[in-house]
């Protein structure tokens, strides 16, 4: 698919882009598979393409073209011809480039467990490049409540003066796919806290958003609420593993046995350095599908240190390593961390994603205190030409 995503790239005179908006469709229902596919197609022509609410691509303006003809059901010859006549490419690299992306978005269908954003050897645009109309990710802390067995001091339920209701947050959910933010993360606090988590899921889901949760995990030991929670459409799960904890252990198991991609989130803090190795061994064992890492504290050079060894450990193991998600506040705080005024904002921030907190306010990124706006009284597009782009 090389010409798709890299030789077109070259061309003199590129093509004016098809227009912008968002373009859906839906399998027939006599289809053997029931699918549907969300195009956001930018006014630049780069697009993001969303498999059954579940996964992203994300498409440079020629492969873009190929996933609206494909969302458009045009008929392949017809899409041979435009290609050829916009790209100046012949009518076999044409042929096989469509064919090619059809067969992508075929295996992505039919792949359990997939990376919510990146998967196969699908080629990019990297998604924190260019000017985009809307960030890729909105992380949501619906709630800054956390368990009782949590210290007070760990979420920072001072910064807010209230909690937004189900319907001001289904408000928020809307306004934000209108926006073309195709991924939303549930965070807090603990979001599993508030009763109305499942139906705000399912508010997204019903848009074609994709949806993850992060969450310490111990109420998914119920039965009953973890299967309602993965029927209401939850694609991803990003759980707190707290390595010195059996229930822990057990609740992560639970979720690892499950049809769903799992993200396992690790503060390192002194008392388990010695046992690193031996947890992430137990989670390559256990299955789970990628590992995110923090440290309690950044200023900590044995800590630090300690980051470093568990990243090669990983390396090791094969298991992807993520950097780009929501940490909890619960294991490590950004009140207490936060970020100097000078330091080099982490990639993405304020473009790939935006931080919402309990009462509506925008900020670029947990931690970074600067109030872009409020999603409920103000302008969108205030509040993108507010946040930080370099």
């Amino acid at each position: 698919m090389n010409s798709i995503f890299s030789s077109i790239t070259q061309l003199f005179k590129p093509a004016k882009p098809i227009q912008a908006g968002v373009y859906h469709f839906q399998s027939p229902t006599t289809a053997k598979n029931q699918y549907r596919l969300h195009l956001r197609v930018a006014a630049d022509g780069e697009g993001l393409l969303i498999i059954n609410a579940s996964t992203i691509l994300h498409l440079n303006q020629s492969a873009t073209e190929y996933a609206y003809h494909f969302v458009k059901e045009t008929p392949p010859e017809e899409v041979v011809r435009l290609m050829t006549n916009r790209y100046e490419i012949n009518r076999n690299d044409a042929r096989s480039d469509f064919i090619d992306l059809k067969q992508k978005i075929r295996t992505l269908l039919e792949t359990p467990d997939l990376d919510p954003v990146s998967f196969l050897d699908i080629s990019r645009e990297d998604p924190y490049a260019g000017a985009a109309a809307a960030p890729y990710r909105l992380d949501c802390a619906i709630t800054y409540q956390l368990p009782e067995k949590s210290h007070p001091d760990f979420a920072p339920v001072k910064r807010v003066d209230r909690e937004l209701s189900t319907e001001e947050w289904e408000k928020i959910i809307n306004r934000s796919w209108r926006a073309g933010i195709p991924h939303l993360i549930f965070t807090g606090g603990e979001p599993t806290i508030r009763e109305d988590l499942i139906d705000l899921i399912i508010c997204a889901e019903n848009n074609g958003q994709v949806t993850g949760l992060l969450t310490d995990g111990y109420k998914l030991i119920n039965d009953k609420f973890r299967n309602e929670l993965l029927q209401s459409g939850l694609d991803h799960l990003l759980f707190v593993l707290s390595p010195t904890d059996i229930a822990s252990w057990g609740a992560l198991r639970s979720v690892l046995d499950e049809d769903i991609h799992t993200t396992v989130h690790i503060t390192i803090k002194s008392e388990i350095t010695a046992n690193l190795p031996q947890i992430l061994a137990k989670l390559k064992e256990f299955g789970a599908n990628a590992i995110s890492i923090s440290v309690s504290a950044p200023s900590d050079p044995k800590l630090t240190q300690a980051l470093s060894n568990a990243q090669t450990l990983i390396a090791e193991s094969g298991i992807p390593l993520k950097w780009d998600i929501p940490v909890p506040y619960s294991e490590h705080n950004p009140i207490s961390i936060e970020l100097e005024t000078n330091q080099e904002l982490p990639s993405g921030t304020g473009k790939a994603w935006f931080y919402v907190e309990p009462d509506g306010d925008v900020l670029p990124a947990q931690g970074i205190n600067q109030v872009l706006g409020n999603l409920l009284d103000d302008d969108w597009e205030g509040i993108w030409h507010q946040s930080p782009k370099e």
